[in-house]
């Protein structure tokens, strides 16, 4: 009978460096994962450095000026590792420097002037000695890790092949190819925890809030921070659908061609934010907490966004929109329109003080698990451009690249909640009731 308790035979591998690095916004776990990657491969005799910052050192990366240890990059030992599994903030820092920003097809692969932040991070890591490279991030970050997976196969003959897995990382929890991400569940009982404290004030005071919660593609965060907070309607994405949505012109500045781009409703919006409150009234209850997910602001009317800036995936940058004080200063001209009184609406942005929040111990259980799954992917499975993803009991599975990117136009596709499914039916379920 084989004893249980002996640890695994270390696999043959040629592996003498592998590289860390996170990218994208903070979630809690998140050195839970950094950490137990690094004692896995640790344990088979792989030095780990952690690169600094994301991929801002590794962008801006020149021959003559090499990566400074101790700035730019860590060794990440036993000692550096002690203790940091349940540890708050990310040890290695972040950034969203983005290498693959000018590549949007594969045929950008092919431009040296579009691949030159790709060569630039390649060489870097080439610099370092760097046999393998562990990807920590969002959709945007896998995107970039597939780009780099792409990009070093079309390098001359011979040249150096840097392994590359990745480890998905958001508290959004919107990613295709696993269940829920680490750091959601910290972050929606953070969230829920403020909900029920707003709760409290808007019922000393008579009087609502509208919660701007983050979740930029999807309803995840918004909607479980809803269910466990008890608002009393939580809106996203996914529920600009139907009578809620409709189109409008878009005019290309160079060419005059016309494309049409959805938008939300909002006097239907805000009417369903209304109704809220009144039949909440009926009920004798003159407060409330309404949750937005901050994603809704893709889908305000273009001049809503005139000046908003993006970043270097596009994104707008959703902070300078003010998508709950938009929201609370129409409810409350609504709300005096339909009854004649006035109704003091707050708005409350909600969301960065989540993500450094304590880790709970299921993300950290399942951080730690997807660390470990860097090292068996790349080194005991010998994979290379793969997610690292776990189901059931924390069962590892490594979903390849090509199944979660699209071929054409190197995106990811973004997981939604399915209207009309039982977690959406749930909230659905839980909200105050309107005959809608």
């Amino acid at each position: 009978m084989a004893n249980t308790l002996s640890p695994p035979l270390t696999p043959k591998h040629s592996f003498r460096r592998v590289a860390i690095l996170f990218s994208g916004g903070p979630a809690p776990a998140a050195n839970a994962v950094i950490s137990t990657a690094a004692a896995a491969f640790a344990k088979a005799k792989i030095e780990t450095v952690g690169i600094m910052n994301g991929y801002k050192n590794l962008v801006d990366y020149s021959s003559d000026k090499p990566l400074v240890e101790g700035e730019q990059w860590i060794r990440l030992d036993s000692k550096m590792l002690s203790r940091t599994r349940n540890s708050q903030g990310i040890m290695i820092g972040t950034a969203r420097a983005n290498p693959g920003k000018m590549i949007s097809s594969p045929a950008d692969l092919e431009d040296p002037t579009k691949t030159i932040l790709m060569h630039n991070t390649y060489n870097a890591l080439i610099d370092l000695g760097v046999d393998g490279l562990i990807s920590i991030g969002g959709d945007d970050t896998l995107k970039t890790a597939n780009k780099f997976k792409l990009f070093q196969e079309k390098l001359p003959a011979g040249s150096k092949q840097i392994p590359v897995v990745h480890l998905p990382k958001t508290i959004d929890n919107d990613y295709f190819g696993i269940d829920f991400t680490f750091g959601f569940f910290t972050a929606v009982e953070f969230l829920s925890t403020e909900i029920r404290n707003l709760l409290y004030d808007a019922q000393a005071n008579h009087a609502y809030f509208i919660a701007e919660t983050m979740g930029r593609s999807a309803g995840w965060l918004a909607y479980g921070a809803a269910i466990a907070g008890e608002a009393s309607l939580v809106i996203s994405v996914e529920d600009i659908v139907g009578d809620y949505r409709k189109e409008e012109d878009v005019v290309n500045a160079q060419t005059g061609a016309i494309t049409k781009r959805p938008v939300m409703d909002l006097d239907r919006v805000v009417g369903r934010i209304v109704k809220t409150m009144l039949a909440r009234e009926a009920e004798g209850k003159y407060f409330g907490v309404v949750v937005l997910a901050e994603g809704l602001a893709e889908f305000l009317p273009a001049s809503k966004l005139d000046g908003v800036p993006r970043d270097d995936h596009g994104h707008i940058a959703i902070s300078e929109i003010q998508l709950g004080r938009f929201f609370a200063k129409l409810v409350g001209e609504a709300y005096k329109k339909t009854t004649g009184t006035a109704k003091k609406i707050n708005s409350v942005p909600l969301g960065y003080e989540a993500r450094c929040s304590q880790p709970l111990a299921f993300d950290v259980m399942l951080g730690s698990q997807l660390g470990v799954g860097s090292y068996r992917a790349m080194v005991e499975e010998g994979l290379n451009g793969v997610m690292v993803s776990v189901s059931g009991q924390l069962d590892l599975h490594y979903e390849p690249f090509e199944k979660l990117v699209d071929p054409e136009t190197l995106v990811t596709v973004v997981r939604f909640i399915k209207t009309g499914s039982d977690f959406h039916r749930l909230a659905r379920f839980l909200e105050t009731n309107v005959n809608d």
